[in-house]
């Protein structure tokens, strides 16, 4: 009932017979016939060819998730080899959103390739619930992410923790009565917002400055909410935007403030034109963490990356 599922994952994947037949390396009459013969002996249409791009059908989408578990134990098994081979083949990937896949995993991966060059390390960027899906599946096997993940299905392997602070480009008037609040990139990168003597900023002295906000969903901008919700503060929102370091780069050319982690701060080159300002709140606070599936494998490939870092 299986036989031929690669074929019908390359479609759900692509949703288009001609750009999962291009993948494959075969003609597309070819995939096709190959998925009408799977449909034959369940006896149930998987994709609805009417609709474009191509959908599943009911039954389709519990196909695929069956396929789903047959891939992870597949992969799982294949871990199980590449670790008897001494880590002289074998592969990791590896997802983070275009924060961390820009400026966190870089030397990381790359101090990691060069201690084993023989190991095949794949980088996959995108948002967070795209990520989660592709690490629930197996596709991933590891994901960084400063949000938290449902420890019953996730286990974690702490990296950091990161601060959300407020950057404001300098040339705002709101910023020349709270001059003696105010940090530069290079306080942030001496962790000087860090130091309990370092005061927090009220945050009604920018209540006429736009703001440059996540959308709803990301939890960033979950944390900016309640922020904002806890200092009796309504900021006036100019933009809704997906990344974190799309706020931060609007925010460089002075279009807004942003709620910016010092992970970021601290991994771009230093900003001139923006003034930091630390945040009163717990939840200006928050842990980035590798996480890996609960009950999965843990092939010697992940152990050895988790100890590097």
């Amino acid at each position: 009932m299986f036989q031929g599922m690669h074929y019908v994952y390359e479609v759900y994947k692509e949703m288009s017979f001609s750009k999962a037949a291009k993948n494959l390396y075969i003609s597309q009459p070819s995939l096709s016939a190959a998925i009408k013969k799977v449909e034959q002996r369940i006896g149930f249409p998987i994709f609805d060819r009417s609709s474009t791009p191509v959908q599943l059908t009911n039954l389709g989408k519990e196909y695929i998730r069956s396929i789903e578990i047959i891939m992870d134990v597949e992969g799982s098994f294949q871990n199980y080899v590449q670790d008897m081979q001494n880590m002289q083949v074998g592969s990791l990937a590896i997802g983070g959103t275009n924060l961390f896949a820009s400026y966190v995993l870089p030397p990381l991966l790359s101090r990691f390739s060069e201690q084993y060059p023989h190991i095949r390390v794949n980088l996959v960027e995108a948002n967070t619930t795209e990520l989660t899906e592709k690490l629930f599946s197996g596709t991933l096997d590891l994901l960084i992410d400063n949000q938290t993940m449902d420890p019953a299905i996730y286990e974690k392997r702490f990296f950091c923790e990161e601060h959300l602070l407020l950057a404001v480009p300098s040339h705002f008037i709101s910023n020349q009565p709270v001059r003696n609040y105010a940090l530069s990139a290079a306080d942030i990168r001496k962790g000087r917002h860090l130091n309990s003597q370092i005061p927090p900023i009220p945050l009604d002295f920018f209540q006429n400055e736009p703001f440059l906000l996540l959308k709803s969903g990301n939890n960033t901008r979950t944390r900016a909410d309640k922020i904002c919700h806890n200092a009796h503060f309504s900021p006036c929102v100019k933009l809704e935007l997906e990344q974190q370091i799309t706020a931060y780069n609007l925010s460089r050319y002075g279009m807004g403030i942003s709620f910016c982690g010092d992970t970021l701060i601290c991994h771009v080159p230093e900003e001139q034109n923006l003034l930091y300002y630390k945040l009163d709140n717990q939840d200006a606070i928050r842990e980035v963490n590798f996480y890996f599936k609960r009950n999965r494998y843990m092939t010697k490939i992940i152990t050895e990356f988790l100890n590097l870092i």
